[in-house]
């Protein structure tokens, strides 16, 4: 297709919806856009997950950058809150840290009539986080499940000081806050008096400073601030950390895939995000931002 011709008898706005079906269609061999600088447009609402945010948002500075005529708008709020989104026609994908829900997956067939599409792009092994001067460094899936049901209220119980302790937890919005619900207190409720947190950015900066604290943050918010408990599947399990190797062999016990969610499959700019995000550039990004591609 010559598109100095095309402009010569065409308007702008006509040349312009050409160019964005061709973006639609051509992707090269690593799922990455074809089209050029400039070749697309549109605007792409993304919500949801605060473990995947920052990601997210790394991505879609690189992408925008590609694709000038592009904006990708990133925010969080949790994965529930994005989900919702979907449903209320507010968002275009939902990154999402935990599974959709049957009835969610119900709800968005109702309201849009879509079908729900579900997207992979990365691994993530949750990490339990305390003080960097916490002489624990090991906990079992078992004494995780108990500090959190309330079973365990002091450190004394699982070999660390006479301390109560302070359990640090995500919002009941938040994709890990259900995971760690479903899958380390089989469904258990937390104990009453843990602190909900708005992000997985608060729960490690207050454990950094409360030596009682105990929290979880995904991968990509782990640092040398805090300590990185091992984890062990049972007292006689050798104790695992998150590290990508571990999540990808499924040593580490607690590994999740992180998802984006869409109604119905994605198109136009919001379909060649998703290729980038899947391309051979958009899994090294993720990598740097301290997750493991799944490529």
């Amino acid at each position: 297709m010559n598109l100095k011709k095309i402009t010569k008898v065409l308007s702008l706005s006509v040349v312009t919806a050409l160019l964005g079906a061709v973006a639609v269609g051509c992707t090269g061999d690593d799922g990455q856009s074809n089209t050029g600088e400039g070749g697309l447009s549109g605007t792409v609402q993304v919500r949801g997950s605060d473990t995947l945010v920052n990601m997210s948002q790394a991505l879609a500075e690189e992408f925008m950058d590609k694709h000038p005529n592009v904006s990708v708008a990133v925010t969080g709020g949790g994965s529930g809150t994005g989900i919702s989104a979907l449903i209320n026609g507010t968002a275009d994908m939902s990154n999402s840290s935990r599974d959709i829900k049957e009835s969610e997956i119900a709800d968005i067939k109702e309201k849009t009539g879509k079908d729900v599409a579900e997207y992979t792009i990365a691994l993530d092994g949750l990490g339990f986080i305390v003080h960097k001067d916490s002489p624990i460094d090991a906990l079992t899936m078992e004494q995780l499940k108990g500090i959190y049901t309330g079973k365990i209220t002091n450190w004394s119980e699982v070999g660390g000081p006479d301390q109560r302790i302070t359990a640090l937890a995500r919002e009941t919005s938040s994709g890990t806050h259900v995971f760690v619900k479903e899958f380390i207190l089989d469904n258990e409720e937390y104990r009453p008096d843990a602190l909900l947190q708005t992000s997985s950015a608060t729960i490690a900066k207050e454990v950094e400073t409360n030596q009682a604290a105990i929290g979880y943050v995904g991968m990509g918010y782990l640092t040398d601030k805090v300590k990185t408990l091992s984890v062990k599947k049972t007292e006689e399990s050798a104790p695992v950390f998150p590290t990508n190797e571990a999540v990808k062999d499924g040593s580490y016990p607690v590994s999740r895939p992180l998802h984006v969610y869409a109604a119905g499959e994605l198109e136009g700019a919001a379909k060649a995000f998703m290729d980038f995000m899947l391309s051979t550039e958009g899994q090294k990004i993720i990598g740097e931002m301290e997750f493991v591609p799944i490529k």
